[in-house]
């Protein structure tokens, strides 16, 4: 399996959140992450940062921070320009899937946990 470099947009040291879940297994299933979020500390060994420094070499993005909260992220997430975007549960936003599609980024409305346990990620 090749390693896609994965942006965590919402990245929480909090071991009850989704986003943390999916930091630990992207790591596990051979992906190399970039942690991104609000919070200070650090998920499956890398540090979190703020959505500051914009990641070039990004295959995927997933989201993990709530519509209403995206519309300051917009730039950035387009500026890292991800060939992909996934939307987990709750993080479905029209207006962010129109303008990545806008610039040729794929979007998908899925479950990353649910994509690494059945080997679709």
């Amino acid at each position: 399996m090749a390693d896609k470099k994965t942006l965590v947009l919402g990245a929480t040291p909090d071991t009850s959140r989704y986003a943390y879940l999916a930091a630990n297994r992207l790591v596990r299933s051979g992906h190399s992450i970039v942690n991104v979020g609000i919070k200070t500390g650090e998920v499956a060994g890398v540090e979190i940062e703020k959505p500051e420094a914009i990641h070039s070499d990004i295959d995927t993005i997933t989201l993990y921070v709530g519509p209403q909260n995206q519309p300051p992220l917009y730039d950035y997430i387009l500026a890292t320009h991800p060939k992909r975007i996934i939307f987990n549960p709750g993080t479905e936003n029209g207006e962010l899937r129109r303008m990545a599609r806008e610039k040729g980024i794929e979007t998908l409305s899925a479950c990353t946990l649910v994509m690494l346990s059945t080997g679709e990620y």
